[in-house]
């Protein structure tokens, strides 16, 4: 009789234990997922990871050209499909949406077209990658705030966000479009389509 009350107590056990472990993988998947849901260039903790293969998943919103400095070259930048369809809709960038812009050096030569003709060759510089964020995700991580989640990616192979504080290494670049959401919106035509 004993033997029987102690096999069926470690069936119960071992059924409890199950479903905990069960509960706990659940929750874990459920916080996973909600940052996939939110964005699937963010890790759970806030880290920010250049989209794979944007130049073919992502739309091409617009171009610019920097003649000189260390920034020189042109700076090409893209947005999921979503985020511009929504802004086509309501002039906002919805919660989530990714841009990426990356810098090209530029090589100039003489065509038909003309004399001194500037192009985007193969020499990357680096990337910038912004998330929208509407709901202040991640309140102690430096890379997200003022509505954006803000990262620097160098050529290196790495895929790492070397910016340590958004506030430090990215926002004055933005200070003149902050009433556009920080968004320098009238360089990209992509979002204002001719009717």
């Amino acid at each position: 009789m004993r033997r029987n009350i102690k096999a069926r107590y470690l069936m119960v056990v071992t059924a409890v234990l199950s479903l905990i472990g069960m509960s706990l993988t659940h929750a874990e998947g459920n916080t996973a997922n909600a940052s996939a849901n939110f964005s699937p260039y963010v890790d759970e903790t806030g880290r920010i990871r250049l989209p794979t293969d944007f130049r073919r998943t992502m739309v091409h919103l617009g171009s610019w050209h920097v003649p000189e400095g260390d920034a020189s070259g042109f700076h090409d930048v893209y947005a999921d499909g979503k985020a511009v369809d929504e802004f086509r809709k309501t002039g906002k960038f919805p919660d989530g949406a990714a841009i990426v812009k990356e810098l090209r050096a530029s090589t100039a030569g003489n065509y038909t077209t003309g004399t001194g003709v500037s192009y985007a060759n193969n020499t990357i510089k680096q990337w910038f990658v912004m998330i929208k964020d509407r709901q202040g995700r991640f309140p102690k991580n430096t890379s997200w705030g003022d509505g954006w989640g803000w990262a620097l990616v160098k050529n290196d192979g790495t895929n790492i966000n070397v910016s340590a504080n958004y506030k430090k290494d990215c926002i004055s670049c933005h200070t003149p479009v902050k009433d556009k959401d920080w968004i320098y919106v009238e360089g990209y035509p992509t979002l204002f389509p001719k009717k």
